[in-house]
């Protein structure tokens, strides 16, 4: 059995503890809060609630640390720091970003001797995948990257940060011209803003405040500020009202010419009830490639560009051979 632990527990912490229920080969040994244990309510009978502050005492009993963090601020410092002790996983979207925190991560699991698996999800993750087989497959062409609508984990956290928020909800919404207009094989030339808007939801403290939460959503680097963004400010009965769900999904396309002419479109696309629950799924089928690779003996900073489909597969080879191919 391939022993799991997830730190956190908020939604993509309980979308890993789903997942694990549906994967014979592992078991959840124990999840790490930076809560009182003694508040939290897991839904995985045997499996421990340890205080974020005691997690080395597990370092000998847990296989794959699962981190189910933000991007924002936790995972920049926390996978450079567990990956000290453990082999870890993430989900950390922040593209821009990407490569440094890879670098970072990187450096510390060299040093250390363990995997650490970074941005790993639907996108980045399945997504990225799929743009790089799409690139291999037609060199000449573009591609195009659509999400939503959707609520985005991400984006409705970082949201969640800024002083006087109490909770928010953002919505990515692709623009259906945009999206028509790739889909028809006209390779337009998209900006950011001219791809997707978004839409938030926000509950907060003081009315007073309203305008400069809103000023700071829009203006948030990364995350805001290339996008035609609006902002609602709304009661916390109506945010669970109308806005409990967690959907998501979207599309990769490319369009490209093999000759002169010769016009061909691919496209991968997700639909999802749970963007969570899909993520923390993505993340517990990685979780036993990092597995395998830290029992061949592999150390450092891992993507999905560096995984064999075959690793993240429960059956053989064989089966995959008469069954997949």
């Amino acid at each position: 059995m391939i022993r799991i632990g997830i730190y956190g527990y908020g939604n993509l912490g309980k979308g890993a503890e789903a997942a694990i229920k549906k994967n014979s080969d592992m078991e959840l040994v124990a999840v790490f809060t930076r809560r009182n244990p003694k508040d939290l309510v897991i839904a995985t009978e045997g499996a421990e609630v340890v205080a974020s502050s005691d997690i080395l005492k597990y370092k000998d009993k847990i296989d794959v640390l699962v981190l189910a963090g933000g991007s924002a601020t936790d995972l920049p410092k926390m996978t450079p720091m567990l990956v000290e002790n453990f082999n870890v996983i993430d989900s950390f979207d922040t593209h821009a970003n990407i490569p440094a925190h890879f670098k970072n991560v990187n450096e510390a699991a060299l040093k250390s001797g363990h995997v650490g698996f970074i941005s790993c999800g639907w996108d980045p993750g399945m997504f990225s995948l799929n743009r790089a087989i799409m690139n291999a497959i037609l060199p000449d062409g573009k591609d195009y990257t659509f999400w939503g609508k959707g609520v985005s984990q991400g984006h409705s956290d970082a949201i969640r940060r800024i002083e006087g928020v109490i909770d928010a909800r953002q919505y990515t919404i692709p623009v259906e011209e945009a999206l028509e207009a790739v889909r028809s094989g006209k390779n337009p030339v998209l900006t950011t803003r001219e791809k997707h808007k978004r839409e938030c939801f926000v509950v907060a403290e003081d009315p007073k405040e309203y305008e400069r939460i809103e000023r700071e959503i829009k203006e948030m680097p990364n995350y805001f500020s290339d996008y035609d963004t609006t902002v609602h400010f709304i009661s916390q009965e109506e945010l669970k009202k109308n806005h409990n769900g967690i959907p998501h999904g979207g599309f990769v396309i490319r369009s490209g010419e093999t000759s002169n002419g010769v016009n061909h479109v691919i496209e991968y696309s997700l639909k999802l009830d749970s963007n969570p629950e899909f993520t923390g799924s993505v993340l517990i089928a990685y979780a036993r490639a990092v597995y395998r690779m830290a029992k061949r003996g592999e150390v450092g900073a891992k993507t999905v560009f560096d995984v064999a489909p075959k690793d993240i597969q429960t059956v053989s080879y064989e089966d995959l051979l008469a069954h997949t191919l």
